[in-house]
This record gives C-alpha cells, structure tokens and sequence, in this order.
C-alpha cells in the first residue's frame, strides 16, 4: 500500500506492520473531549500499556498540526490531554480542512478507522460507537460512525452503541447497510454502563481466534465493509440499570431544552451524567474501554496468525 502523502505511522507501529505483528488503533476523542486532565492523559497511556501487555502494539490515532497520525508519542498525547476541548472533535467532513490548515484534531470512530485502514491496521479498540440519535426521526441526527463501518474494513471493538442513542434504530441502520454486529459472548447487544439493552445481535462468537477468523473470512470474500464486536462491560463495573436511564433521560432532556445538538451533543450528555451519578458513569467508561483494548489485542493476536 502505498501510503498517503498526509500520513505519519510511528517507526514501532510501522515495524509491526512491516513484520505482520499484531497493532491495535485507539481514538483520541476520548482524551481531549472524554475526561479532564490529567486523567484523559492517565487513561490514554494506561489503555497503550493494556495492549502492550496483551502482546500487541498500540496506535493512538489523531492530527496533530496537520499531519494524520498513526501512532502518537506520549508528547502528542499530552499535548491533546491538556489542549482538551480546544481540540476539534474531527469526523471524516473535518479532516481535509484541518489538514489544510494544520491544525489539531481528536478522532472520533469515524476518522480513526478511516485513518487506521490508510496506515493498514484492521483493528480498532474504543468505548462505544455512535449512533441513531434519539428523536432522529425528526432531527436526521444519525452518527457518521454508522456509515464509516458500512464501508471501512476495519473490525471496531467497543461496549455496544452509547445508551444514549436509540440503541433499536441503531441496530436497523447497521443491518440496512450491511454490517455484521457481533456479541462477544452475548447474543444481547450490550448498552455501553450496561451488560444488557433488550435487543439481540447478529451473533455471538466467544473466542477472539473465532472473531479473528470471521474478520478475515469478510476481507477475503471483498466486502469493503467493517465488523462491530460489542463486548459487554464487566459485570463488577456495570451499572445500576435504573440508575443510569434515569441520569440520561434527564441529560436528553436538558440537551433539547438547551438547544444542544450536532456534533455537541454526545459530549454534552456524557458530561451532564457523569455529573448526575457523581462520577459512577466515568469509572464505569475508563474500564469498558480497558476491557475492549484487552480483547481487540487478543483478537489482532489471533488475526496475524491468519496473515
């Protein structure tokens, strides 16, 4: 592959690639837009060190002045974990401005894989995708994470949809276009804070050399789509399931009276409820996304024995 003039792989993601070891992509919305600092900067690391420890290599993706990186040094991480907010939250419309300009962007799902497939990585590790806002049958507020998997060969390993969408419509959009989602040893599509949402998935696999195994299968049969594996979170981290709809009714409520919406609103919501569960909401992220990159390791393990 021949790789775009506007991309930078950090020389050990590039060595593991070249030598068909296993690399597992990370986003980095989550350190300027997800948590405050330091702890953004903590959890980033901690997340690299998970993978590290699993027997895989870590690549943090993002755009740091301009350049499209695959791999990020711990400078870069630090300088996105106190720059926070002031980072923009880049989806695929934003890339190609921030580039031009040279400027800084936090990759949502969206641009991580899409950044991830230019650098060949085929594994990416977050907390949960976006989706099919709720009231979208009036807003037309559907996350482009939605359409990115519909046609970016990379597999997403998260804890299901964030349980603020419409978790229903977000399961419809994905089988309309064609996306296989896959329950890591659930047949229930899991809700983010909880283990359970209600609705079914297309599967279940329980082992990460099966999962490997169906990936590669897809990219061998030239579906250009991805593959979405929901792993539930811990059961000992999970949630109240009373406690957490309520948090985000309320937080869905005070968005629309506030006029919130568009790219504002996910990080609007998932601030306002970790306000109103005094913090039980942001613990509860940091380990799903431990327990995602623990099992997109493995999986990328399992995969480049495959190659």
């Amino acid at each position: 592959m021949e790789l775009n003039k506007y991309l930078d792989v950090a020389p050990e993601v590039a060595a593991a690639l070249a030598a068909g070891k296993p690399v597992v992509a990370l986003e980095s919305t989550i350190i300027s837009h997800g948590m405050p600092y330091p702890q953004n900067v903590e959890t980033a690391l901690k997340v690299e060190e998970i993978i590290r420890q699993t027997g895989a290599v870590p690549a943090t993706i993002a755009v740091i002045g301009g350049r499209l990186k695959a791999g990020c040094s711990k400078e870069d991480i630090e300088h996105l974990g106190k720059k926070g907010l002031a980072v923009t939250k880049a989806s695929r419309r934003d890339l190609a401005v921030l580039v031009a300009r040279g400027e800084d962007g936090a990759t949502t799902v969206t641009t991580t894989m899409i950044i991830a497939h230019m650098a060949g990585i085929k594994i990416f590790a977050t907390g949960g995708i976006g989706g099919v806002h709720r009231g979208a049958e009036t807003t037309m507020d559907i996350s482009a994470d939605l359409e990115e998997l519909s046609h970016t060969p990379v597999m997403v390993v998260c804890a299901g949809a964030k349980s603020i969408l419409d978790l229903g419509l977000t399961l419809e959009y994905l089988e309309t276009h064609g996306v296989p989602v896959i329950g890591y040893g659930t047949k229930e599509l899991p809700a983010f804070y909880t283990r359970k949402s209600g609705f079914a998935v297309d599967y279940e696999i329980d082992t990460p050399a099966e999962l490997a195994k169906a990936f590669a299968v897809q990219q061998e049969l030239g579906f250009q789509g991805g593959m979405l594996v929901t792993n539930p979170i811990p059961e000992e981290y999970s949630m109240d399931p009373e406690v957490i709809n309520k948090a985000i009714n309320d937080a869905v409520a005070e968005a629309k009276a506030q006029g919130i919406h568009g790219k504002e609103t996910t990080p609007f919501l998932l601030a306002k409820i970790k306000d109103l569960t005094g913090g039980d909401s942001l613990d509860s992220n940091i380990q799903l996304v431990f327990n995602n990159a623990r099992l997109a390791a493995r999986t990328a393990m399992e995969l480049s024995k495959l190659a």
